[in-house]
């Protein structure tokens, strides 16, 4: 008989391609992940993993096995939900893994609505970037993400994973308040090709969207400064350090008194926001709430208008 656990320990190996990455993903010692694969070789009779110069690799029965790991895993996800709905599960903890901005758009105002709809459900927040909150799933760290796409996604057909999409929102241009294109009433994105870029780092999903815009325009943005943090992000545009792509709702609420921040012209740079869950987890009583107001909150999102103008008092800077 195959422990279903030693199947998830080598899917977090196939993951992560190495013991230690796959270790500290499952809060395990990489002793303890070893144990797990040497237990799950012995109990198969042959060797799962084989080790190159780059960590690990799948023999091609470690293969077989993962081919069918995603679909036990979620059987036995479904059979978990069938037994908490059999006996009501109408109160306990959901751990929602999300970015920043996913918090105060839709991850909020779902809690707020949740505690007047479903008042025995306790939401547990963690703030993970786009790209951490799909892995904490996966991993069990997290029962729902609200994620976005990014390059290295697991894809939407991912056997793992149930996607609801919630929200789909542009990215804007923020440029410093004397750029020539400060008062355009667009802006193109190869219009920007020769400015020094502000923008996250490398992994955050909204420098993959901001990257794939410029080279949809032809060119490899110069990135001179970095930071997650779009507050920062538009501060350093407004100085005058660069420019940026924000995308709109982080905008809200910004003192945007210093920069410009207009469309952008031809190929739209968006960011597509969703939840996820273990596949066959999706019809457990706690979490089916939690989705449903995940989707109410972004039902209720204005839809995408044009940028904030600006400040009529401060006029154009020459």
């Amino acid at each position: 008989m195959i422990d279903a656990r030693r199947l998830r320990t080598l899917q977090a190996v196939a993951d992560h391609g190495t013991v230690t990455a796959a270790a500290a993903a499952l809060y395990l010692t990489p002793s303890a992940v070893s144990q797990q694969i040497a237990a799950l070789e012995q109990e198969t009779g042959h060797k799962v993993l084989e080790r190159d110069t780059r960590g690990v690799r799948l023999t091609p029965v470690g293969e077989i096995l993962l081919s069918h790991a995603s679909a036990v895993l979620a059987e036995l996800s479904r059979a978990e939900a069938e037994i908490a709905a059999y006996t009501s599960g109408e109160a306990g903890d959901v751990t929602v893994a999300s970015f920043a901005t996913g918090i105060s758009v839709v991850l909020a105002p779902a809690i707020a609505a949740l505690r007047t709809a479903s008042p025995g459900i306790r939401v547990r927040v963690r703030d993970a970037e786009g790209d951490e909150s799909l892995p904490m799933v996966l991993q069990g760290q997290a029962d729902i993400a609200v994620a976005v796409e990014y390059r290295g996604a697991p894809r939407p057909d991912d056997r793992r994973l149930l996607r609801v999409p919630l929200y789909a929102e542009p990215f804007d241009a923020v440029l410093p308040r004397n750029h020539p294109l400060a008062e355009a009433e667009t802006v193109p994105v190869a219009a920007l090709a020769e400015d020094p870029w502000v923008g996250p780092y490398a992994g955050n999903p909204c420098h993959d969207v901001m990257v794939l815009a410029c080279e949809y325009a032809g060119f490899e943005p110069r990135l001179e400064h970095f930071s997650d943090d779009f507050r920062a992000v538009v501060t350093l545009a407004a100085a005058g350090a660069g420019v940026a792509l924000v995308p709109r709702s982080a905008l809200r609420d910004m003192d945007l008194s210093q920069a410009a921040v207009r469309p952008v012209d031809g190929v739209v740079a968006t960011r597509r926001v969703f939840a996820a869950v273990r596949r066959g987890s999706e019809g457990h009583p706690l979490l089916q709430p939690v989705l449903e107001a995940l989707r109410s909150a972004s039902g209720a999102i204005p839809p995408a208008g044009p940028p904030p103008a600006l400040p009529a008092a401060l006029g154009p800077v020459s």
